[in-house]
């Protein structure tokens, strides 16, 4: 599944000119040479990790352009030839070895690093030169491998006395009828490998049932499909004047809102410091935004795939693993392109080209009304993109965030790319696992995204109201039955901060600012208005419910931590369990503080025919939006005929002559 492909390597030397700036090539390779200077990096060391410390808040709060400040950087070190990890601070710019600390990944509760590039391309050839595996090939008359594809998988954590405290890796198999051919199309059902990479060994190999080999071929590019279809007329959309957004380094202003786009190996696009002009003041909205992990859970009983549970930011690296996009096919419009470094296995700074899309689009109608015997007052919506796509393996993410002109942001992810797929007899009815193609079954599965919100409505101190609309009973309160309510309940301490949406109460959160009030009285606030689905369905007490804590709600509301940046902890590779439940154990004060909202959405898919051989987009996220933040609607000076369609001196909203 994890057929991951390196980003370009092209290099470059540049400096950050502020501490959110994204990480430079000239700071990684300062980072690297710190620790060989140190001794800490020998022939078998790498870096499966390596991102930005984020800087202190206070250190912000107290910076002005222009000011010298110290950039950190964390890095993960690994033995190849040990297996024994490390974690490195240094300060990049003093150029010194802040900390070294050991990880204890041999002990209880465990945990790996990250996976490397190469260990992919190594699991396959340990796989490819066994004995074992090439005997059940065999039997599965499969005597030419050269076209086998071994699919190095995270194994999670099951408590196996041949695994505990080793790297270990799984792989299934799949076939390809030639070179270049898509091999998910072609599972090989029921052979597992598992595999020891620092000894580089196998383990020991599962071979579960005859199933025969898909043979159908599922490519889905031009090539293989044939002619495309000629109906659809062009689109084009132009700005003639350019766009309406202005860029400096990653300083972004439009319209009323400004921001820092920051992007790392793990979490990828990070937005910063974003702020809406209210009059003449630029009020704060949230401090740092992210989507720093996920996990797909199976929902699989088989052998082959009941262990699987991918956390795509904490086991394989999103932003690592980003694309570089292209005008026309990833975005559309009038472009800004953001480029990344992040660092490849040796530590060396690898740049990832326009990585990051911005751009602006029309979003049909903001406001409209037309009053009797007058013409229609219409003003139309329009929206600031700023995304990034990851691939990981079989399956695509799309990271969009949203910025309206009315003072909402939205997060929706975009999961695409291709079913993870096993074999079956064909017609043979799987509950776990239906059919999408003859005798190619795709199991049902979560895509369970969490967002991490620190928030910061008019400033750090902040209070979370969960808020649901009420039904009176008819009576005295009711007496006509048609009556309703709302209320509103502070969330004080961490554990009354763990919540479900419900959407038969319409239940949402309000981020309210206790010390600033707006023209009505109330505290100044933004809600969070969840698309809520199914939270994990795996049952308490499982491994992945433990590992995967932060999925079994839609809300946590924490206080705030620099350690705590990782809803499933740091290293969530083979880890028994860390993270968002273990820091709520504690049930810290949330009320009038400085907190943080993890919010927890995403599609639970049974997949269908319709998504083979690759994968229409499934949506999902969540709206953030003023309420009673601002005195009024801030998009009524909106100009008449904003879009351009009425042409000069015209309006769209004219009256018919």
């Amino acid at each position: 599944m994890r057929d991951i492909v390196m980003p370009d390597t092209e290099q470059a030397t540049s400096t950050g000119t502020h501490p959110l700036d994204p990480l430079t090539a000239e700071e990684i390779s300062t980072a690297r040479k710190v620790l060989v200077d140190a001794g800490k990096v020998g022939e078998n060391t790498r870096f499966p990790q390596v991102l930005p410390v984020e800087p202190d808040k206070a250190d912000l709060r107290d910076y002005r352009d222009g000011d010298d400040f110290d950039r950190q950087v964390i890095l993960t070190l690994l033995d190849l030839a040990t297996g024994e990890a490390a974690e490195a601070v240094v300060s990049v710019g003093r150029a010194e070895l802040v900390s070294f600390t050991a990880l204890t990944t041999g002990e209880h509760p465990y945990g790996q690093p990250q996976y490397l590039f190469e260990e992919y391309a190594l699991a396959e050839q340990i796989v490819k030169a066994d004995p074992q595996w090439q005997a059940a090939m065999e039997r599965r008359g499969i005597t030419d491998t050269s076209l086998a594809f071994a699919a190095p998988l995270a194994p999670g954590a099951f408590g196996r006395a041949d695994e505990v405290g080793r790297r270990v890796i799984r792989s299934l198999t799949f076939m390809r009828n030639f070179v270049g051919d898509n091999p998910w199309a072609h599972p090989v059902e029921g052979l597992i490998v598992h595999i020891d990479l620092t000894e580089q060994r196998v383990i020991r190999v599962e071979d579960a049932g005859d199933v025969p080999v898909p043979s159908a071929e599922g490519n889905f590019d031009a090539e293989h499909v044939g002619p495309a279809r000629t109906s659809l007329k062009p689109i084009e959309i132009t700005q003639p004047e350019g766009p309406s957004f202005t860029v400096d380094g990653s300083h972004v202003q439009w319209e009323n809102w400004k921001l820092r786009v920051g992007f790392n190996a793990k979490e990828g696009l990070v937005l910063n410091n974003v702020t809406f002009r209210d009059g003449d003041e630029d009020r704060s909205v949230l401090h740092r935004a992210s989507v720093p992990e996920m996990v797909v859970p199976y929902g699989d009983t088989s052998s082959t795939r009941f262990w699987i549970s991918y956390f795509d930011a904490g086991e394989y690296l999103l932003g690592k693993n980003a694309n570089s996009l292209t005008l026309g096919c990833d975005c559309l419009g009038v472009i800004h392109y953001f480029d990344a470094f992040v660092a490849d296995d040796h530590g060396h700074p690898v740049k990832i080209p326009q990585v990051i899309c911005m751009h602006e689009e029309d979003y049909g109608i903001l406001w409209k009304h037309t009053e009797l015997g007058k013409k229609p007052e219409v003003r139309r919506s329009r929206r600031l993109v700023i995304s990034y796509f990851a691939t990981v393996g079989n399956y695509d993410y799309g990271f969009f965030w949203y910025f309206y002109l009315d003072g909402t942001i939205e997060m929706e992810a975009k999961a695409t790319g291709i079913v993870f797929a096993g074999a079956s007899i064909p017609g043979e009815v799987n509950p776990h696992a239906p059919e999408v193609a003859p005798g190619v079954i795709a199991p049902v599965h979560q895509h369970l995204f969490c967002a991490r919100l620190d928030v910061a409505i008019d400033g750090p101190d902040n209070t979370v109201e969960e808020a649901e609309v009420v039904r009176i009973p008819t009576g005295e309160a009711n007496p006509h039955g048609n009556a309703f309510t709302f209320r509103r309940t502070p969330l004080e301490t961490e554990r009354a901060g763990r919540r479900k949406a419900d959407t038969s109460v319409g239940r949402s959160w309000y981020v309210t600012n206790p010390g600033r009030r707006n023209q009505v009285g109330q505290p100044t606030a933004y809600q969070l208005i969840p698309q809520p689905g199914p939270t994990l369905m795996a049952q308490p007490g499982s491994s992945v419910a433990s590992r995967a804590e932060f999925a079994t709600e839609h809300l946590w509301v924490t206080r705030f931590d620099p350690a705590e940046r990782f809803p499933a902890g740091d290293y969530p590779n083979q880890h028994v369990g860390d993270g968002i439940g273990k820091w709520t154990e504690a049930d810290r004060g949330i009320d009038d503080t400085d907190i943080v909202l993890w919010h927890v959405f995403g599609p639970t898919h049974i997949p269908r025919p319709e998504d083979w051989p690759v994968m229409p987009v499934d949506y999902s996220g969540f709206l953030f939006k003023p309420h009673g933040f601002l005195d009024r609607n801030p998009a009524l000076d909106l100009p008449d005929g904003a879009s351009g369609s009425a042409g000069e001196g015209g309006s769209c909203c004219s009256s018919p002559g």
